[in-house]
């Protein structure tokens, strides 16, 4: 199962504190509105800092997406994806629509109540 981009999207307290903190450890800003989110990237890692956005740590993936952010020639459709983790017996907390096309998500809760996010953007 191919789920694109992955990256840890973090629930921050404070941005900016953050974002300094991550740049001691070699992260770079790599987007964001610089006041409620930023991306940080570091070589092919990606940390999303949120601030206000979200309660929780969400494991992030981006299908169609590469680490930079670019479309991947090829990729597996969220909705696609959704199909193959229902008929396995996965639960979602959020589904994708799966009448559309284009950008959308789903979310499931790993057994220990982890969020994980699978978001499409093209």
């Amino acid at each position: 199962m191919d789920l694109g981009a992955f990256s840890v999207s973090l629930a921050v307290k404070d941005l900016q504190a953050s974002k300094q903190f991550y740049e001691t450890f070699g992260f770079t800003l790599f987007g964001g509105d610089g006041t409620h989110w930023a991306i940080m990237k570091n070589g092919d890692h990606l940390i999303g800092l949120f601030q206000g956005m979200f309660d929780r740590n969400i494991l992030t993936f981006n299908p169609g997406w590469d680490a930079n952010a670019q479309p991947l020639a090829s990729f597996t459709d969220v909705r696609e994806l959704q199909r193959q983790l229902k008929a396995q017996g996965i639960a979602f907390v959020q589904e994708a629509d799966e009448t559309t096309t284009g950008p959308a998500s789903f979310a499931v809760n790993d057994p220990d109540g982890n969020p994980v996010l699978v978001d499409q953007h093209r």
